[in-house]
């Protein structure tokens, strides 16, 4: 059916310049030190302060929470509420203007 074609490389155009020749350098091994007898020690990490939570913090971050688990909750209940009462008085309108149109064609 379909055959796809494989683009071919192009032959470069304009001025080509060769290739550069890479030479090894030489490699150089210095002489360790004998080693002492005496074990390395393992750097120690820095200490950090501790974050130490006092029975006042802990009643104020609850108290944070909650007052922000409140807000945001009536944030969104007041706007289920405000997508409800559209709905309903659209709803409203459709009958009220559906009921005026029928009763002008009965009266004709």
């Amino acid at each position: 059916m379909l055959k796809p074609k494989v683009p071919t490389m192009p032959q470069p155009t304009g001025r080509i310049t060769p290739p550069t020749v890479v030479e090894p350098t030489a490699m150089v091994q210095q002489k360790r030190a004998p080693q002492s007898s005496m074990p390395l020690v393992a750097p120690t990490a820095a200490a950090r302060p501790t974050v130490q939570l006092t029975p006042g913090a802990v009643i104020a971050l609850v108290g944070g929470g909650a007052a922000v688990v409140l807000v945001v909750g009536a944030v969104l209940v007041s706007m289920l509420l405000a997508v409800a009462i559209t709905g309903a008085s659209v709803a409203v309108c459709a009958l009220v203007s559906r009921s005026l149109i029928a009763s002008d064609n009965q009266h004709r």
